[in-house]
């Protein structure tokens, strides 16, 4: 795999040596959520079958909750579709969601009443990094996801 550099535009700094990616187009119909998932899973048992690969349980997990609430956000506010990434480095997995609405999300102030919408709040507290970034169609999210427990 390549190795990016800091700049290469997913938003996120730190180590960029890719070892796997992958990129998937998805759809907005119903099972779109539970095909990206699908998704971010087999791509990640392939990671796990390399040597040394360092993919836990807790970060299949974790992948896939972030890609579910990112993927959720991105079918239900954008039109059109949505284009996932997933990239493993030495040290993270990325997940990189672009959608066409450029508006910037933001995670809601506490409210134990309030139902749903937590979505970005709960990717901020998994993630090791989190940043957006206009295009200029849409915006990009990028996750990071640390391999080691912090």
């Amino acid at each position: 795999m390549p190795v990016g550099s800091h700049d290469d535009g997913d938003g996120c700094t730190g180590s960029d040596g890719h070892m796997m990616q992958t990129g998937y187009a998805i759809g907005g119909d119903a099972g779109c959520i539970a095909d990206a998932r699908h998704h971010a899973a087999a791509f990640l048992e392939r990671v796990r079958a390399e040597p040394h690969s360092s993919v836990s349980a807790r970060v299949m997990d974790l992948t896939q909750l972030v890609v579910s609430e990112l993927v959720t956000n991105a079918c239900k506010y954008a039109p059109g579709p949505v284009l996932m990434e997933l990239r493993v480095t030495s040290e993270t997995v990325d997940v990189i969601v672009w959608d066409s609405d450029p508006t910037v999300p933001e995670a809601h102030a506490a409210d134990a009443g309030r139902v749903g919408q937590h979505g970005l709040e709960i990717v901020k507290a998994v993630a090791q990094d989190l940043r957006i970034h206009r295009e200029p169609v849409g915006k990009r999210i990028t996750a990071r996801i640390a391999l080691t427990d912090p």
